[in-house]
């Protein structure tokens, strides 16, 4: 991955993971789409990323390693202005209404 795109993701951005999923010997990607909560070890080989999506009124999260061969590419569409935390574990109290009111100031690309 890119430093620039790692730079870009931040706790509070919303994005778009496409992995790449294997299912015997065929390929397919899904995208998984949420909120970054935690940005963790920088940009060294074990740094991840957590991302938080609420599916179906049901808060799912996914740690995706920085750079993992399965990750075929992440898409920011949208960014903070300013957050105040680095790591936004306090979302997981919020329904999506009260996340969205609480993580102020997000701008759209």
């Amino acid at each position: 991955m890119e430093k620039e795109l790692i730079a870009k993701i931040r706790p509070g951005a919303k994005v778009r993971v496409w992995e790449i999923i294997k299912e015997g010997d065929k390929e397919r990607q899904t995208s998984f789409e949420g909120l970054v909560l935690a940005h963790k070890h920088g940009s060294e080989a074990g740094a991840t990323f957590t991302v938080r999506a609420v599916l179906q009124e049901v808060g799912v999260e996914k740690v995706f390693p920085m750079h993992s061969p399965n990750i075929a590419k992440v898409e920011i569409l949208s960014t903070p202005k300013k957050v105040h935390k680095a790591k936004l574990y306090y979302v997981r109290d919020f329904s999506s209404k009260k996340t969205r009111e609480r993580v102020v100031g997000t701008k759209t690309k």
